[in-house]
């Protein structure tokens, strides 16, 4: 709340005095000595945000939050490593547990494809089922997606809000925020309480997605998607950078297969991720041969379907979903047939359907 006082200026009071308490403490003349704004120096002498700042802090812990400050043992380390890290991270849920974990950040274009839902859902998954923590900024489409599918796993995930911890943004994620927030997930901001989402805000926002995380994964990402300035903000921070191809004629693929042109790392499936990390976490994630094995007949046609059922799942795949009529074409069965072995599918939650009467196999 201090005028003139940013992470830079932050920083430099810190490296001088040690501490935030000290800064308050401080003579005029080693303040002036740092070259700060008079306002800046006047603010801190008289205390003028002290009670505004109280208020603020009584506010937060009404909501459930914390205030973590950079000088805390709470801050988590990986973002402290960053230039210029926030001064304080307004926090809401489980972020003890979130922040211990090895965070990978998912994050891609707001208009997605089936393809893109459909390779955001399964990496997601298949990371937050091994412990992964998925963070993440509760955009619509890919983050969306990538939230939802760590929840759907019994996994963590964290949403890094371009807000205050009191507002949601877009609107219709606030029941997405809940799912987080009952999951043992949490929420991360750098913004004061009623801040609004304003455009400038979000880069900010970028810088601590990826500070969080060891890496960087996009699905999906245009030509001048906002997903490329975190890819920025990665590879300054020193963090892996992961992509997931993308049809070539596709506009969402443009921004995602010039990464791996330029040195990302290509992701068609979780250990390509994994195998990127430090050795301790490695190590206690890659399977073994016995765990490889039984993977592998995992990934085989379920033996409890029915012939029908089993001809209809082979014809199906994840990433292409196939018309109700193309799968009679095919399979060569009655509508009522096949809508009885669809419905028996999904129920088992081996098929998705989508609008305009398509189905594509589960992930």
């Amino acid at each position: 709340m201090t005028p003139g006082v940013g992470p830079r200026v932050a920083t430099r009071l810190l490296e001088r005095f040690g501490s935030i308490e000290n800064v308050f403490l401080a003579r005029r003349s080693e303040l002036e000595a740092l070259r700060l704004k008079p306002e800046t120096i006047e603010s801190i002498l008289k205390r003028e945000f002290h009670s505004r700042a109280e208020e603020e802090i009584h506010k937060v812990k009404e909501l459930g939050g914390d205030i973590l400050i950079l000088d805390d043992g709470s801050y988590p380390m990986l973002l402290r490593e960053i230039i210029d890290p926030p001064i304080v991270l307004y926090v809401r849920g489980n972020w003890r547990e979130c922040f211990e974990l090895p965070c990978i950040a998912i994050i891609g274009s707001r208009r997605c494809s089936t393809y893109g839902e459909t390779a955001c859902s399964m990496l997601s998954r298949d990371l937050a089922e091994r412990g992964i923590c998925i963070v993440s900024g509760l955009a619509r489409g890919i983050d969306s997606v990538a939230h939802k599918a760590a929840i759907q796993a019994k996994g963590k995930t964290i949403a890094v809000l371009g807000t205050g911890i009191d507002d949601v943004y877009p609107k219709e994620n606030k029941k997405l925020v809940e799912q987080i927030l009952e999951s043992g997930g949490a929420l991360v901001s750098q913004f004061p309480l009623t801040t609004p989402p304003l455009k400038d805000n979000f880069p900010y926002r970028n810088r601590i997605i990826s500070g969080l995380s060891l890496g960087v994964l996009i699905v999906e990402a245009s030509e001048r998607s906002g997903s490329l300035i975190t890819a920025r903000h990665a590879i300054e921070q020193n963090r892996e950078l992961f992509a997931v191809p993308g049809n070539i004629t596709s506009r969402n693929s443009i921004g995602t297969n010039y990464l791996i042109k330029t040195g990302a790392k290509l992701v068609q499936q979780w250990q390509d991720v994994v195998s990127e990390l430090p050795n301790e976490i490695r190590s206690m994630i890659l399977p073994t041969k016995t765990e490889k094995k039984e993977e592998k007949q995992s990934q085989l046609i379920p033996a409890d379907l029915n012939q029908i059922e089993r001809s209809i799942y082979k014809i199906l795949s994840p990433d292409e979903p196939v018309h109700f009529d193309e799968i009679i074409d095919i399979v060569q069965i009655s509508v009522a047939d096949l809508s009885t072995a669809l419905l028996s599918l999904e129920v088992k939650g081996l098929i998705r359907s989508y609008p305009g009467n398509f189905y594509a196999k589960a992930c």
